[in-house]
């Protein structure tokens, strides 16, 4: 299974919109693109693979795996890029501003059951990240 991230890039964030098959499933939020700085850029546009991870903070969510010199890149929900994101992606219902969206544990969830259908089905998962 492969999702795309279709991004568009702001001085003060980034925003996105994510596709399966070619079909929108939600927006997406990050910080702005930072020469790859750890915890102050999102990542580098190219493909990566996704795997799910569960913690104590997000609970279940996925990480993206493979970031050129970066580690815990994580899809986890968040509304506000540059108070509650270091880099990962949070998907969103709606964009309420540049680096800012409305609903993402409901964006989350629907992004997850989604993964998790093809994890169950031991497919890859990977997301394909593109301007």
């Amino acid at each position: 299974m492969e999702l795309v991230l279709q991004r568009s890039y702001h001085k003060e964030g980034t925003n996105g919109a994510l596709f399966l098959n070619n079909k929108f499933l939600c927006f997406t939020i990050e910080l702005t693109l930072f020469a790859n700085r750890r915890s102050e850029s999102c990542i580098p546009e190219y493909t990566y693979e996704l795997v799910a991870r569960q913690s104590k903070k997000f609970g279940n969510h996925l990480l993206v795996k493979g970031v050129f010199k970066r580690s815990l890149i994580l899809i986890h929900p968040a509304n506000y890029a540059k108070e509650e994101l270091r880099g990962c992606i949070a998907p969103v219902s709606q964009l309420t501003g540049v680096g800012r969206g409305s609903n993402s544990r409901q964006a989350m969830q629907k992004v997850l059951s989604l993964c998790h259908q093809a994890f169950e089905r031991k497919e890859q998962v990977l997301l394909t990240i593109k301007s």
